[in-house]
């Protein structure tokens, strides 16, 4: 039996209803994702940071891999279960804080804080960082990779995209595919 919860769709409030309705699906019901992604690095000093970068992330080497995506909520928030190859799992809170209107989501992956807000195009959902802190210390946001982070459907699946770069270097590391429900 699914169990509906209603934390995401009360934070976007009425904006809930601007995204496709497989994301709303997966947001008040949960699920599974899997498919094939491709996870590149970008060219000297850059791949070199990125390398460095994806590790503690958890981002296995270049190329192409399997990646599993259990999405879940609670009274806590919502937890994200993240992983390559079936190997280790990135775990991610995301817990909101007031409204769309007037407030923000608070990620935490490890010893990382991201402060995200949400911006809905044409029914998508792209995540936009306000602030970050690494164990508990804020950090400057101009010394920080910029990051570009998206879902939309496509061809009633699941696409997905995640950048971290730098000014004048570029890309650090990118990972992105396509995703399908898995039936449980």
């Amino acid at each position: 039996m699914i169990i509906s919860n209603t934390l995401v769709r009360n934070w976007f409030e009425e904006e809930f209803n601007n995204l496709h309705p497989l994301l709303q699906k997966l947001h008040l019901e949960g699920g599974t994702l899997s498919g094939d992604v491709h996870i590149q690095y970008g060219n000297g000093i850059a791949g070199l940071i990125g390398r460095r970068m994806a590790k503690k992330m958890g981002l296995p080497v270049a190329g192409a891999h399997q990646l599993v995506v259990d999405i879940s909520h609670d009274k806590d928030g919502l937890h994200w279960y993240r992983s390559f190859n079936h190997r280790d799992v990135v775990k991610s809170l995301f817990k909101p804080v007031g409204e769309k209107s007037n407030g923000h989501w608070l990620e935490t992956t490890g010893p990382l804080t991201m402060q995200l807000t949400v911006d809905i195009n044409r029914g998508g959902w792209y995540w936009r960082c306000l602030s970050m802190k690494a164990f508990g210390v804020p950090l400057p946001m101009w010394l920080l990779p910029k990051t570009t982070a998206y879902k939309v459907i496509e061809d009633e699946r699941y696409r997905f995209y995640v950048e971290f770069s730098l000014p004048i270097i570029g890309s650090l590391v990118c990972y992105s595919g396509l995703l399908d429900t898995v039936d449980t």
